[in-house]
């Protein structure tokens, strides 16, 4: 009876194990229950369809076989035994193939999780936690403490580990399984497994006083300043994710002065802060959220100024020719608020004369008609001959630094 089954999590049946070995670590993938055992001859593995009836299968080697997990198309087994063949992989659980450790430490606790397989160790030194994206190749990883790392699993976007040694430092989380950062156990007991379901990280002890602890999901560590690139009354805020920690879900992004906020949709990205004062210098920070809540603000960003856009279109100007004056009419498209001034010039020789001015105040973001009347001075040397006028606009965006555009207007010959 050294197998147990329970359609609920509560009520178990007593299930037969292949043979009477030291079972270490069951999981679950493509459709098989997957066990290994750190005794037995040739048959330290065993594989079930439905967990109740079981068959022997031959492992790699006659290795100390405590941890096996399924990812990728592939079950993974490590060993706290062996010399040079510490892992196992399988693709179908039942033919097995030896593959070589990063280093023959005790790898009592291997996962999966965001295409990665995490093993840790409860020997080495600055090597306790190996990583393959395939389960064959492993590369070295330094843990967060030298401590006998036991169990490690992987939910919400983090790999949290536990040991069963360390004072005040018995977990470990990574958002990458590459960079390690110790965190505070619930207490200081031997903890031998973690896992992760319905939001909750779960870890259990064969101490006798503190045998099980939880977390809640993880809290994402402060993301790094962000950068800001100024627009007209806005600036786009860029943050990166966070380099340890739990990984967000979302950022918010704050402006100073003032408060004005936009969000960022994942662990990274860009947002538009509008609503900003032209002419004052701004900075940002950023907040990191998840499930377990909002990180501390980062630093502030460097500081940006909001300038009020230059660039407007004008139209066609429209000549109105009377008795008595030449009318210019143009439509002036400007982006924002300011001030919109016209002059018609003609020159003769190295004369410059100004025949009209027109002038408007823009108090939006909008189209606006400006008129300019050249009068009986104009319309004079019209009857006499054609006239060529330089039709200049401008415009200064409040707070702003103006732009013109210049549009030749001829006017041909009125007698009348």
């Amino acid at each position: 009876n050294l197998v147990m089954t329970s359609p609920d999590g509560i009520s178990w049946t007593a299930r037969a194990s292949a043979v009477d070995n030291f079972w270490q670590s069951v999981t679950y993938g493509n459709g098989l229950f997957v066990a290994v055992a750190i005794t037995g001859a040739g048959n330290r593995v065993m594989t079930s369809p439905d967990g109740i009836t079981w068959a022997s299968r031959a492992s790699a080697a006659d290795n100390s076989w405590v941890s096996v997990t399924y990812g990728n198309g592939l079950f993974v087994a490590t060993s706290f035994g062996g010399t040079g063949n510490r892992v196992m992989t399988s693709p179908d659980g039942i033919t097995w193939t030896s593959r070589a450790s990063a280093a023959d430490n005790n790898w009592i606790g291997v996962t999966y999780g965001n295409g990665l397989f995490v093993a840790v160790a409860g020997s080495g030194t600055g090597n306790r936690v190996m990583t393959s994206p395939d389960g064959i190749t492993w590369t070295s990883r330094v843990s967060a403490t030298e401590n006998s790392w036991n169990g490690v699993t992987y939910g919400n976007g983090v790999f949290v580990a536990v040991a069963t040694s360390g004072t005040g430092n018995r977990v470990m989380i990574s958002p990458d399984g590459i960079t390690w950062n110790s965190r505070a156990s619930a207490a200081d007991s031997p903890w031998i497994s973690v896992t992760y379901g319905n939001g909750v990280f779960v870890a259990v002890s064969n101490d006798l006083a503190n045998r099980v602890m939880t977390s809640g999901a993880l809290i994402p560590n402060a993301p790094a300043a962000p950068s800001a690139v100024a627009g007209d009354a806005s600036a786009t805020v860029t943050v990166a994710g966070a380099s340890s920690g739990a990984v967000a879900t979302s950022h918010t992004i704050t402006a100073s002065p003032g408060g004005a906020t936009c969000s960022v949709s994942g662990a990274a990205g860009s947002c538009v802060v509008s609503g900003l004062a032209n002419g004052t210098v701004y900075t940002f920070t950023a907040t990191a959220t998840n499930a377990g809540g909002t990180s501390a603000a980062s630093a502030p960003s460097a500081a940006v100024t909001p300038t009020a856009s230059t660039a407007f279109t004008t139209t066609k100007a429209k000549v109105k020719v009377t008795k008595k004056a030449v009318i210019l009419t143009m439509r002036v498209t400007v982006p924002g608020a300011g001030r919109i001034a016209q002059r018609a010039t003609t020159k003769k020789g190295t004369k410059t004369t100004t025949r009209c001015v027109a002038k408007k105040t823009a108090t939006k973001a909008a189209t606006y008609t400006l008129t300019c009347t050249m009068g009986r001075a104009a319309r004079a040397q019209l009857r006499r001959s054609r006239m060529t006028v330089s039709l200049r606009t401008t415009f200064t965006p409040t707070g702003a630094t103006a732009a013109s555009k210049t549009q030749r207007v001829v006017l041909t010959r009125h007698r009348r």
